[in-house]
């Protein structure tokens, strides 16, 4: 990789104000994922990683939330001409026989406008790669996008582009939610509560041991997400039979009571709830919320516009062959009432079978995990 190679860092819209905290969150997770760097600077409202190994360091970056994109780019002078120059050299090394590119320039230009080097550049480059056959595309349809930052100073010719997730940095709220994982949309909605910026305290609620293989590797997706070295979950066995509509409002209802329970016993104040009312019954989601909040809590509801961007970010980390289970929860028919006593009476016997896990983060979580709760077994 070239000397003047950055992994270069665009926060996402809402965490402009948020940079000292998404610089710390690059800091850690890259000491966690043993990631090497000289040192991490700005440009502007860019965030410059000088890292042994740009590849690697830009993927484990890109785990972040508060992120719009990350490239791994050339920094050279903001001039006209070494703009252009830089575009084609990078682009004629990167381009494949028969590709149509797009040349795109953003950013800060001062005395000429950056269409003037998009057309500079394409043109260039059609002449030097004559026999590739290459042709220029549009925005809408290329097979490449040749992409370039412009700051005061430097101009940023990316060699790699990668779309960040959005979102603020993790703990930039500074307050910590209790969520619970029992299924795909509880995962989703996790997800959604650390993309808002809270930390996380994170229960696994299961009703057979049969599922635990599956939420375990859901979780999986989680965790390097919450920029630790060292996490301690809560796994709870919920006693309940059968996979129909009533016995999943009971599920929800037990797992909210353990919740409670637990954000109260670490002295959390806030409780993350998987609900949407486009899903489950209004009166239920209510109730749900009510019940946080006649205890003392405060109630969140990360996916209570759920949409498809929610089906797109919980896609692009790594949840896709999840997303149908999720879809079928739209087709269901829920019944209209629930006895009290009969949850009370389930989340009390849940709550016995309280097991605690401490794990190293690594790439033997699930491992790490079940071999743990069958130790406490």
């Amino acid at each position: 990789m070239s000397q003047n190679a950055f992994v270069v860092v665009f926060p996402s819209v809402f965490a402009r104000n948020k940079i000292k905290q998404l610089e710390s969150n690059i800091k850690k997770i890259l000491k966690i994922k043993n990631q090497e760097f000289q040192k991490i600077s700005r440009d502007d409202s860019l965030i410059l990683i000088d890292a042994n190994d740009p590849v690697f360091a830009s993927s484990t970056i890109n785990l972040l939330f508060g992120i719009k994109r990350v490239v791994i780019a050339k920094q050279i002078k903001n001039d006209f001409n070494t703009i252009v120059s830089e575009i084609t050299k990078i682009g004629s090394n990167l381009l494949l026989k028969g590709e149509k590119f797009y040349v795109k320039v953003e950013g800060n230009s001062s005395g000429f406008i950056t269409k003037d080097v998009e057309l500079s550049a394409t043109s260039s480059l059609i002449d030097k790669t004559v026999k590739l056959g290459v042709k220029p595309g549009t925005e809408e349809k290329h097979d490449r996008m040749l992409y370039t930052f412009l700051t005061k100073s430097n101009a940023y010719v990316s060699i790699f582009v990668d779309e960040g997730h959005g979102g603020i940095p993790y703990n930039s709220q500074n307050e910590k939610v209790v969520c619970g994982i029992y299924d795909e949309l509880s995962a989703v909605s996790c997800l959604e509560t650390i993309k808002q910026g809270f930390d996380v305290k994170i229960i696994v609620c299961y009703k057979q041991k049969s599922e635990l293989l599956n939420l375990v590797k859901i979780l999986n997706q989680i965790l390097p997400r919450t920029i630790k070295s060292k996490v301690e979950l809560e796994f709870y066995q919920i006693p309940i039979k059968g996979s129909n509509s009533k016995s999943l409002l009971t599920q929800i209802d037990s797992v909210t009571k353990i919740m409670i329970r637990v954000a109260k016993a670490n002295k959390i104040r806030r409780i993350s709830l998987a609900l949407s009312p486009l899903i489950f019954p209004l009166d239920f989601v209510e109730r749900s919320i009510k019940e946080v909040f006649d205890s003392g809590l405060t109630p969140k509801t990360p996916i209570s516009g759920l949409d498809d961007d929610i089906f797109a970010s919980a896609e692009e980390i790594g949840l896709r062959k999840y997303l149908p289970k999720i879809e079928k929860l739209g087709k269901m028919r829920f019944p209209n009432h629930q006895s009290p006593k009969e949850i009370q009476k389930i989340a009390e016997n849940s709550l016995k079978t309280k097991k605690v896990v401490s794990i190293t983060i690594g790439p033997n979580n699930v491992h790490d995990i079940l071999d743990s709760l069958e130790e406490n077994h």
